[in-house]
């Protein structure tokens, strides 16, 4: 496999690198992949139950060796078939009401289409200043779910603010997504009148959506780890199944708040600089 070099070519707009001469040289040894796959199994089973899987797999591709907006891009694309399990998880709740989650899925491919654009053509740099900020403003939204879930009870069915709320989150999961189904379970759960197992499987569908769209931008026009994406892949797919038939049964407040202090740390040890 090629690896992250330091050229301009690498990412976008060129510019100095976060956490300087760490991404230089991705990892390809066995215990490398080992871990990325463990990362998309775990992010797989997340995601179809809460949606913060790239707080794990984001941070387990950068330890690894990738340049960050490198990991970004191919933890988009290698988290997309986890999606997919995923809904085919929540089949049941979804048959009838595919009509309208058809209408729910388009904002939110413009939205990863144009976050993916975003991405690709500001300046290195802003990523990496901003990154910081968006994993822990992540893994905060985690913690505040049991309030969002809580608010389900006064929502009213409101499409229209649906469908401008998914278009705005579908731009951050272009960009950059972790714990984009947090959000998505908010907006969605506050502007539709129905219940929160059909919500989540509509939020598992349209993360999976706002993904590809934004995949299919990076495979023409971004460089990707094709090695980590595809063993994010196969990993999340078998996560995401799990996932789906453990999310009834799986204590949520452990594994909320496991996954909100890992956010924190690894935000923290981005914008202090400090090694993975």
């Amino acid at each position: 496999m090629a690896g992250a070099s330091s050229s301009l070519g690498d990412e976008p707009g060129g510019g100095r690198r976060l956490l300087p001469g760490v991404y230089n040289r991705p990892a390809v040894s066995l215990t490398a992949f080992l871990l990325v796959a463990v990362a998309g199994l775990i992010a797989g089973v997340i995601n179809s139950i809460a949606g913060a899987g790239s707080l794990i797999t984001f941070p387990a591709l950068l330890a690894v060796g990738l340049p960050p907006v490198r990991a970004n891009v191919s933890n988009s694309i290698g988290l997309v078939p986890g999606s997919i399990s995923g809904a085919w998880g929540y089949r049941a709740e979804l048959r009838g009401h595919l009509r309208e989650l058809a209408l729910l899925a388009i904002p939110s491919a413009i939205g990863g289409t144009i976050g993916a654009v975003l991405l690709l053509q500001l300046p290195p740099q802003v990523f990496e200043v901003v990154v910081p900020l968006l994993v822990a403003s992540a893994s905060v939204l985690v913690l505040v779910r049991p309030w969002i879930a809580h608010h389900l009870a006064v929502r009213g069915h409101n499409l229209r603010a649906a469908l401008a709320s998914l278009l705005v989150v579908g731009v951050y999961a272009g960009y950059f997504g972790a714990a984009q189904g947090i959000m998505l379970l908010a907006v969605m759960g506050l502007s539709l009148d129905a219940p929160l197992m059909r919500i989540n499987g509509y939020k598992t569908v349209v993360a999976g959506v706002s993904n590809a769209a934004s995949g299919v931008i990076f495979f023409f026009f971004a460089s990707i780890s094709w090695p980590h994406a595809v063993v994010l892949a196969v990993s999340s797919l078998v996560g995401g199944s799990l996932g789906a038939a453990l999310g009834r049964r799986l204590p949520e407040a452990p594994l909320r708040a496991g996954i909100a202090i890992f956010g924190l740390l690894v935000a923290a040890r981005l914008a202090l600089n400090i090694r993975l």
